[in-house]
């Protein structure tokens, strides 16, 4: 039997500008892109989400195509799509957010459908705390590890819901500057203690082109991001990167420091193929030979013998 990937996410359209080119109107969302990475690996997905009457169905059918269970999304009539708008500046690590629409997410009361309460691994995508909460509320039976994303804008404007669920979360994922934020270090090895000992038992702190660091007690593992040539868009690669790192403990069905060392390099797999096209499209187009091939990359890179005295 298959182990089960329960994401709650955010499903939306965006439109995007980069140095290289632009795009009126293009799928988005957390969610997508976690569930399009993880749908990489032999594991059961399934969305909670929720969307307006302008998602397109062919949008819909690309998801169910993947094997990814959409029972848990809500489309509500007479509403629109969360909808976001960004330009991305010349070094591809800063952007200007032109556009914010809500619209149905301001009414999203997250519901877990009945056969998945029972989920193996849960990925609490970048949302509200109180939804994070709400979904875990809903679980009959405690999951083998819960995974959450946040972002500085919940720091700012949620930051005492944020407090009270992370002891309830066994990984945290955040970027070095939302690491810095949440805890007031300039360190991240300070930070990531400090994440520690509010409950998640790892923290994983992404550094975009600077590749990803995993911290669990007195570990720390230090994973590369894979030198690309060309970098055409960075929307949705750090949901990229945890839909992937989720999808392989549960595909492997081992969550143990050792795998999650694993875990963070096919991780970064997933975020490389990420960046290089507009959206999605990359992990839509993606086959398992062009994922092996980039794996072993990431094998070349990080090998090396060293003689030591």
């Amino acid at each position: 039997m298959k182990n089960k990937l329960l994401v709650l996410g955010t499903m939306a359209y965006d439109a995007l500008e980069t140095p290289f080119d632009k795009v009126d109107k293009i799928l988005g969302g957390c969610a997508t892109y976690i569930a399009l990475a993880a749908s990489q690996l032999d594991v059961e997905i399934g969305v909670i989400s929720i969307v307006g009457e302008d998602f397109e169905a062919e949008h819909l059918t690309l998801l169910k195509n993947r094997n990814i269970d959409l029972t848990g999304v809500e489309i509500v009539a007479g509403e629109k799509t969360f909808f976001w708008s960004g330009r991305y500046h010349n070094d591809l690590n800063t952007r200007t957010t032109l556009v914010t629409e809500l619209n149905v997410l301001t009414q999203f009361d997250p519901k877990v459908p009945e056969n998945w309460r029972a989920s193996d691994i849960v990925l609490l995508g970048n949302l509200n705390p109180s939804n994070q909460a709400s979904v875990l509320d809903q679980l009959t039976t405690k999951p083998k590890l819960v995974i959450m994303d946040t972002m500085n804008f919940w720091m700012d404007n949620n930051r005492q819901e944020l407090d009270a669920l992370l002891p309830r979360v066994d990984v945290i994922c955040i970027n070095d500057e939302e690491a810095r934020q949440l805890t007031a270090q300039n360190s991240l090895v300070k930070a990531a203690k400090l994440i520690q000992k509010s409950g998640p038992r790892y923290v994983i702190i992404k550094k975009g082109e600077h590749g990803a660091l995993l911290f669990h007690d007195n570990q720390v593992f230090c994973a590369p991001a894979l030198p690309l040539e060309e970098i055409f868009d960075p929307t949705g690669a750090g949901d990229s990167f945890v839909g992937g790192f989720a999808a392989y403990l549960a595909q492997l069905g081992d969550i143990s420091f050792d795998a999650m060392k694993s875990a963070i390099i096919y991780a970064s797999a997933m975020a490389s193929f990420t960046v290089e096209k507009f959206g999605p499209e990359n992990l839509i187009d993606l086959s398992q030979k062009r994922i092996q091939q980039r794996l072993a990359a990431f094998d070349q890179l990080t090998r090396f013998e060293i003689a030591l005295g």
